[in-house]
């Protein structure tokens, strides 16, 4: 069976599905794969996702963490095979499609609200 264009493109994105429960305002913890040389190891990375960019099989996600006091972002491809597993911690409440404003806040001024469930 050979698959063209548009077919080939959603044969890959359906079975993918899977990490497409979250949105903007989330807090998320997800697990990555990286390898080095000859070394694989799963790294624990959780934060807040401030920005959703794209559609299908292209669409990224940037989450913001706080290290040691530095603010930390990572985009990631939704789709990505080193994304071993991204669970959401927590639901918030925002009114904006993109969270930079969160860049320039104090940490106690970043929180967001969040859904009672």
């Amino acid at each position: 069976m050979k698959l063209k264009g548009q077919s080939l493109v959603r044969s890959i994105e359906n079975p993918s599905f899977k990490n497409t429960f979250f949105k903007v305002g989330d807090t998320v913890r997800m697990l990555i794969r990286q390898s080095n040389n000859d070394s694989k190891r799963v790294q624990n990375f959780s934060g807040l996702v401030i920005k959703r960019q794209g559609s299908g099989i292209s669409a990224t996600f940037t989450v913001r963490a706080i290290r040691f006091g530095v603010g930390v972002e990572r985009t990631f491809p939704i789709y990505s095979s080193s994304l071993e597993n991204l669970e959401v911690l927590s639901s918030g409440i925002v009114r904006r499609a993109k969270l930079y404003y969160i860049r320039h806040l104090s940490s106690k001024a970043a929180r967001i609200k969040t859904k009672h469930k």
